[in-house]
């Protein structure tokens, strides 16, 4: 019986540590996410401020990625086609409303323009005629939906900028896989635009604090029940 005591504490022992050497690596493993996530920051702060230069063209579309290409500073100049316009729900600084996602033909492709936020039954410019430049942030689509809500095409209920659905459902061909906030134009009318927020969540350091502070408590309880093991040694 004694023996089998022995075994098991050796056991929860063993066990208890292989747990504090998991623990110990997620912990580092958060603290290498805190420096990639703060590297990220730095790189998408230097798009934003950079001149607006070209998005990316088709034959780079397949490369095209949140991490290398997330709110680049772009400029692109076409037509709008109003008639594929689509209207996404959204909450903003502003209240309830819309974004108004408007498609750009250029000479070699189609992109998605948010051209702005509308409020909840207030009323829209349309989109200017004619050749337009527009200069904004370069953003990645949202597939899906939005939280807990999906898109429904079918109904013309959109809770997330999904470019792929979008372009299927106004049946838009040779689009970028990606949209483009417009910046805020000079007047104040409707749709508003630069209310991109640009928000990386940096809980790095507290996850790793977490699971540094859970290894050294599954070391204390290895430690004890090495200690108690000691003991009833001891007294034999």
């Amino acid at each position: 019986m004694k023996r089998s005591r022995t075994l098991v504490r050796g056991a929860i022992a063993a066990a208890l540590l292989a747990m504090a050497a998991g623990f110990v690596a997620l912990g580092i493993w958060q603290i290498e996410r805190r420096a990639w996530k703060h590297a990220l920051i730095a790189a998408v702060d230097a798009r934003i401020h950079r001149t607006p230069a070209p998005p990316p063209k088709p034959a780079q579309w397949p490369q095209v990625s949140a991490e290398r290409d997330a709110y680049r500073h772009v400029r692109v100049t076409g037509r709008y086609r109003p008639e594929g316009e689509t209207r996404v729900r959204a909450v903003s600084d502003l209240g309830a409303g819309y974004w108004v996602m408007t498609p750009l033909t250029t000479r070699n492709f189609t992109v998605l323009v948010n051209r702005g936020f509308v409020a909840q039954g207030a009323h829209a410019l349309p989109a200017p005629e004619g050749v337009v430049a527009v200069s904004g942030l370069l953003r990645i689509s949202e597939p899906d939906g939005g939280f807990l809500r999906r898109n429904n095409p079918a109904s013309g209920n959109w809770y997330s900028r999904d470019v792929t659905a979008i372009a299927q459902a106004q049946r838009l061909s040779n689009v970028a896989p990606y949209f483009i906030d417009a910046e805020a134009r000079a007047d104040s009318d409707y749709p508003v635009g630069g209310l991109t927020v640009v928000h990386f969540p940096d809980n790095h350091m507290v996850y790793a604090l977490t699971w540094f502070a859970l290894a050294v408590m599954s070391l204390g309880g290895a430690w004890k029940v090495a200690a108690t093991r000691g003991r009833h040694l001891h007294h034999k």
